[in-house]
């Protein structure tokens, strides 16, 4: 594994002044917030695995998954510093077989 010793930059200090949601977004932030199923988040430290269903081969497997976890803290009521793994897959699909499937676990440290 490749080391670079660089200070990771957040997107708080990546973009200046405020940024607003879209309505795309509040009405996919409306739609997880309906569709996450109640579940108890375990104590501690959390490990995610996230698995996307794009139909275009060219989505960024990135791009969508700051809105997601932010969503999942909005709904389950956790600090996203509490992940310490997080895993993302993609895969192609058709149009209109989209998905975004996840599990939240407890991980020992």
């Amino acid at each position: 594994m490749n080391k670079i010793n660089i200070k990771p930059l957040s997107v708080n200090e990546a973009w200046k002044g405020r940024r607003y949601k879209t309505t795309a977004y509040n009405n996919y932030e409306r739609s997880l917030l309906y569709l996450l199923p109640c579940s108890t988040i375990p104590l501690g430290a959390l490990k995610i695995d996230i698995i996307y269903g794009f139909s275009n081969t060219g989505s960024d497997i990135d791009n969508p998954t700051k809105m997601l976890l932010d969503v999942m803290q909005k709904k389950y009521g956790f600090n996203d510093s509490r992940i310490y793994e997080l895993n993302i897959k993609k895969e192609i699909v058709k149009k209109g077989d989209e998905f975004i499937k996840y599990s939240i676990e407890s991980l020992i440290i």
